[in-house]
């Protein structure tokens, strides 16, 4: 038995957690500028339409007497940390698929904690009891069903798949809500009338690959019910990145180096967080005719220091030649290799490799200071709050 655990309106939930004048009000949290996007909406928000990853100038038209707000990505991870430690009590493989979700396996741990209801009953409890949080959770022999369960009776719900129910299940569910099945495998499938899981299965595994690819094969597995993805405990980081889409689209370097400066940051605060250094350095742009270009480069040794990620990427945009205007800009870092593994240290690079040593040193300094005294307590200089990383 599998669980899929997802915190309700998360984001959301949090702004109304820590602020009890929002709470019973229409709360959408995401990019605030005139190109944003919603991140995520409270359920009274949700009652006029208005859902994540919808334009915020259309969430507003929606729902103009919403409370709008900008994402707080440190306090979300500090409390998704929370709910992931409860989580670890209940079974060793858990598998965070998102800052708000997660995969259990909790096959064989009947003995100890109960049926799969009463594990998620006590998943719920203590999560409301520690957090004050709510969350949905679901239950099912797959993963894909598990997650589907969790979304059957949002919010605060609980919804158990038991293996003799998987087949009337598929029979009755809409192909679009199966994970995976997107515009492009809707348009592949309507032609055969295709309106439910069970559907698709009936064209056969032959018929799905010529017609969907690789992804035919998996939907016909699916649509048996089967799913061989196990719950993966510990998935690997292979990049961490922060890009923001700009209010007005620019042209102007200066203006786009201070927003890689504040990304800069960001990225470098994440990898000292999660005990990571970077050997490589994405710079990413996206223009007005939303062509994407991206530059990288590998360092001579790696860094977790926003000194030395910005002083790359600043590199990398001055070789770069700007021929349009700029809606979307990005710092990534990849290439990621464990903070405390020892690397080979480069014959000629002695001090560049102590200068960034010694900007690291300053930067956890600043990391001690904002984690007492607040987010952005302590800013660089050139850095300002219109171009914070959403």
């Amino acid at each position: 038995m599998i669980l899929h655990i997802d915190m309700d309106a998360f984001y959301a939930a949090v702004e109304q957690l820590d602020d009890p004048a929002l709470r019973g009000r229409c709360v959408i949290v995401g990019g605030t500028s005139g190109r944003g996007v919603v991140a995520t909406a409270s359920y009274e928000a949700r009652r006029f339409g208005v859902r994540s990853a919808m334009p915020m100038f259309e969430a507003r038209r929606r729902c103009p007497q919403a409370v709008f707000i900008k994402p707080r990505r440190e306090r979300y991870q500090a409390v998704s940390r929370r709910i992931m430690a409860i989580l670890q009590r209940f079974t060793p493989l858990v598998e965070p698929v998102s800052i708000d979700e997660a995969y259990l396996d909790v096959t064989g741990c009947e003995k100890i904690c109960g049926p799969p209801a009463q594990i998620a009953r006590r998943i719920k409890a203590s999560i409301l009891e520690e957090t004050a949080l709510t969350c949905s959770v679901g239950g099912a022999p797959v993963k894909f069903l598990a997650k589907i369960a969790s979304e059957m009776q949002k919010p605060d719900g609980l919804t158990i798949i038991e293996e003799p129910e998987v087949a009337a299940v598929i029979e009755k569910l809409p192909i679009e809500r199966v994970p995976g099945v997107g515009p492009a495998a809707l348009a592949c499938l309507a032609p055969w009338g295709v309106k439910t899981l069970a559907d698709a299965g009936r064209m056969g595994a032959a018929v799905l690959e010529r017609r969907l690819g690789k992804f035919g094969r998996r939907l016909a597995d699916l649509a048996r019910g089967e799913d061989p993805s196990p719950v993966r405990p510990h998935s690997e980081t292979k990049s961490i990145s922060a890009e923001v889409t700009l209010a007005r689209n620019t042209a102007d370097p200066s203006e786009i180096k201070r927003i890689l400066l504040d990304q800069a940051e960001d990225v470098a605060r994440q990898l000292r967080r999660q005990g990571f250094r970077a050997r490589t350095v994405v710079l990413k742009l996206k223009h007005d005719n939303f062509r994407q270009s991206t530059r990288s480069r590998t360092l001579e040794a790696p860094t977790q220091s926003a000194h030395t990620l910005f002083g790359t990427v600043a590199a990398l945009l001055d070789a770069y030649r700007i021929q349009r205007p700029v809606r979307l800009v990005g710092v990534g870092a990849a290439n990621l290799v464990a903070a405390n593994r020892p690397v080979q240290k480069a014959l000629f690079a002695a001090g560049c490799r102590k200068k960034d040593a010694d900007w690291e040193k300053v930067e956890r300094v600043l990391d001690a200071i904002e984690a007492r005294f607040g987010p952005r307590a302590v800013r660089r200089a050139g850095q300002d709050d219109e171009a914070k990383p959403r």
